[in-house]
C-alpha cells in the first residue's frame, strides 16, 4: 500500500519537482522505487528484526514492533493532509492495532500454557534440569 501511495504521489513528477523536493540524491539512486529507508535515510536491515527463539521474547519483540509502526502512522498523519494519502494510512494503522492486539493474545495463551510462572527469569521449555536452574 505504501508503495502505491508512493507511485500515485510520484507518477506525474519531472526533474524540477525531483529537486524542488530535496530528493535529487533519492532519485540518483533509485529513480521513483521504493527503497526501504528511515525517515532520517538509513537503509532498512534484517538486523532489526528481533528474533531470539524465546517466545516471551519474540512476542515482546512484535508487540513493540507493532506500537512503533503504529506511532510512525500517527506522525504520518499528523504531517499529511492529502485525503487520498491519509485514508490508506489511516487503514495501515488500524492494522497496527490489531495485529497488536493479536500479538497480546498470544503473549497470554503462551504464558497461560507454560509450565513455570517464572517466565520473564527464564526459559522454562529450554532450561529444565540445567545446573544453574538447580
Amino acid at each position: 500500500m505504501i508503495s502505491a501511495i508512493l507511485y500515485q504521489l510520484t507518477r506525474n513528477m519531472n526533474e524540477d519537482d525531483v529537486k524542488k523536493a530535496g530528493l535529487d540524491t533519492y532519485f540518483v539512486d533509485h529513480t521513483a522505487g521504493v527503497y526501504p529507508v528511515a525517515a532520517a535515510g538509513v537503509p532498512f536491515d534484517a538486523k532489526y528484526i528481533g528474533v531470539k527463539g524465546d517466545v516471551i521474547a519474540d512476542l515482546t519483540e512484535d508487540l513493540a514492533a507493532e506500537q512503533k509502526a503504529r506511532v510512525t502512522y500517527d506522525n504520518l498523519l499528523r504531517l499529511i493532509d492529502d485525503r487520498d494519502v491519509c485514508e490508506p494510512l489511516k487503514f495501515l494503522r488500524e492494522r497496527e492495532l490489531v495485529h497488536y492486539q493479536r500479538f497480546g493474545d498470544a503473549m497470554r495463551i503462551a504464558q497461560d500454557n507454560m509450565d513455570s510462572r517464572n517466565f520473564y527469569g527464564w526459559n522454562p521449555s529450554f532450561d529444565k534440569g540445567k545446573n544453574c536452574r538447580k
